[in-house]
């Protein structure tokens, strides 16, 4: 079972990680390439595409200037210690033993606008750069053109190598139009959950990232291989509704908080 999930805005660089076992980004020639387009922005470029502040437009212009692809522990910092957000709030990386640790970063898979696709442990420079971004590069107008297939061949050497049966997608779906599903090498499973919200059951944003996050941890802690284990999760009151799910979108409902 391979997880998918999004990366997050907000990044930690100040706290050391929860280890000192780290890997390398597979795809730092492509993202050496992404660089080499963004250095060309000036800090107004930077604020009208990414739609962010002077302040922030300044940060990443600094950033992008700082970056080189010599990573080390000194310079940069593993991933999922790295992104802070709903989805890490739920996953709480910082609790994972070093065991659970190794088995998220053979399960686990973060798309990245900059990195492509990154493991856990993979080490990662502090960037800020959406998938979505409308970023003109060499093979088209935006990262979706840049990234191609190749997140998606580099998913199915993983499937192939570890003779995964699903991926489980728990990114959102500006992150998963990367992929490319109908070349995927296994069956994809996309879990949907709703809050009941004035007596209707409704997708809220906040609530569903963070819930992305707990079942990232459930997969991780119970050693969940199989739809049916994965219908058994309960973290947070969330309860699976069969009436509601199809065989791809088991859908999770909870009660008003």
């Amino acid at each position: 079972m391979l997880i998918l999930v999004s990366p997050a805005k907000t990044l930690d660089f100040d706290n050391p990680a929860g280890t000192n076992s780290y890997s390398m980004p597979t795809l730092l020639d492509q993202s050496e390439q992404l660089i080499d387009v963004c250095r060309q922005l000036t800090p107004t470029d930077i604020a009208s595409l990414m739609k962010v502040s002077d302040k922030i437009a300044g940060l990443n212009v600094a950033r992008f200037s700082s970056w080189h692809k010599e990573f080390t522990p000194d310079n940069a910092k593993q991933a999922v210690f790295a992104f802070r957000g709903d989805v890490y709030t739920g996953l709480d990386a910082d609790t994972l033993s070093e065991a659970s640790l190794q088995k998220a970063q053979q399960q686990l898979r973060i798309l990245s606008g900059l990195y492509g696709l990154l493991k856990p442990l993979d080490l990662m420079q502090a960037y800020r750069l959406e998938m979505g971004t409308r970023l003109v590069n060499d093979r088209g107008t935006n990262l979706y053109q840049f990234w191609g297939d190749i997140i998606t061949e580099e998913l199915n050497k993983t499937i192939d190598e570890q003779a995964e049966e699903f991926v489980v997608n728990l990114a959102s779906n500006e992150y998963f139009k990367a992929v490319k599903p109908k070349k995927l090498k296994a069956n994809l499973i996309t879990p949907v959950f709703k809050d009941c919200k004035n007596g209707q059951y409704k997708v809220i944003s906040f609530f569903a990232k963070k819930a992305r996050g707990m079942m990232v941890r459930y997969i991780l802690d119970n050693n969940v291989t199989s739809l049916e284990g994965l219908t058994q999760f309960d973290t947070a009151g969330y309860y699976y509704s069969e009436k509601d799910s199809t065989a791809n979108e088991p859908v999770f409902l909870r009660e008003e908080q």
